[in-house]
């Protein structure tokens, strides 16, 4: 998601959470069960706050609020306008557009395993899923809206007062909302790509020769020091030569310390096929050009990370790295009926 007043974000939540008295609810208090993800093979079971235990009610609450454009101030766009289902929750244009169609900075990424996100935006400034919330709705070129005012908005909505209470047990304010919407997002869990079945699986058939040799050359140019572990990220900032000059500062924005210009959190690669354009700004349209930019060591930037050193590559290489990187496409993700819109 895009991402400027990150702090002024921050900064209102703690004033909304001062305000208010967390509620703490057990499983038999709750108005349904407590709700288990289903973890894919290979996958850590991710944290979940106290405060915000999963239940079914505080999914659908948050899946209903995630594909509702109420939450915008002219009520034209909803979380979904720039997290597609269609494509892993991500977008399809190199930057979305907010009310009014205005453009904004960056490139929405996939919310494909999301929960397991150690913190938020491009340049990490958001540690929970609860704040990162704060961002769309007050940000200008977003929803550019109050959560105070949505918070009046959705009570004049009877449905969603009903559906507060059976959640929290208390009207939709901030609280509600930020929750609600965070406890849907968890469970956007995607882990049943080819690539699982072949290593978590064992279907040793579920990867073809081509595909295989991509992935022995991932390992083999470096690609893994970035695109490690179950989620294909290690959450470090890096600088990838993309440019030489950046209109965009990127994590310098946060601590304010020029070692870290034009620094972005690395993505994950799970669905990548599904998720272009790419880079921070979609200013890359292909997975042919991505791989044709890091073959050539990109451009020269004082801070480019270490890792980006270029390497050989002729066209059977490029086609099977290719073919690797598609494996990770979870089709029974991007189409499980539990995250499309709620039909009320």
């Amino acid at each position: 998601m895009k991402t400027y007043h990150y702090l002024c974000c921050i900064t209102v939540l703690c004033m909304v959470n001062a305000c208010v008295t967390t509620p703490v609810i057990s499983p038999d208090e709750a108005p349904n069960a407590a709700y288990v993800l289903p973890i894919p093979e290979g996958f850590p079971y991710p944290y979940i706050p106290s405060d915000n235990a999963l239940t079914q009610n505080r999914i659908e609450l948050g899946r209903k609020l995630f594909f509702d454009p109420i939450l915008s101030r002219d009520s034209s766009i909803s979380c979904a306008s720039c997290h597609l289902p269609s494509a892993a929750f991500s977008d399809t244009l190199a930057v979305s557009l907010g009310v009014e169609q205005r453009a904004g900075t960056r490139n929405s990424p996939t919310l494909a395993n999301v929960a397991y996100h150690p913190y938020y935006l491009r340049e990490g400034g958001v540690p929970t899923l609860e704040m990162q919330i704060l961002v769309p709705v007050q940000e200008h070129n977003e929803f550019d809206f109050n959560m105070l005012l949505l918070s009046e908005r959705l009570n004049t909505d009877s449905n969603y007062v009903t559906m507060a209470q059976n959640a929290y047990q208390r009207t939709p304010d901030p609280f509600v909302i930020t929750r609600a919407i965070a406890a849907f997002q968890r469970t956007l869990i995607s882990g049943n790509s080819r690539f699982d079945r072949y290593i978590y699986q064992g279907q040793t058939s579920a990867l073809n020769t081509t595909e295989l040799h991509g992935f022995e050359l991932f390992k083999t140019w470096g690609c893994t020091n970035c695109h490690n572990g179950f989620n294909f990220t290690n959450y470090s900032f890096q600088n990838t030569g993309l440019y030489e000059v950046y209109n965009d500062i990127g994590r310098e924005r946060l601590t304010l310390d020029s070692a870290d210009r034009a620094k972005f959190k690395v993505p994950s690669l799970r669905n990548v096929g599904l998720t272009p354009p790419y880079m921070h700004d979609g200013s890359m349209a292909t997975l042919s050009e991505i791989v044709d930019h890091y073959a050539s060591g990109g451009k020269n930037h004082p801070n480019k990370s270490m890792h980006i050193t270029g390497f050989e590559l002729n066209p059977s290489d490029k086609q099977a790295i290719i073919a690797f990187l598609h494996s990770l496409s979870d089709y029974t993700f991007i189409n499980n009926p539990n995250f499309a819109a709620p039909n009320n």
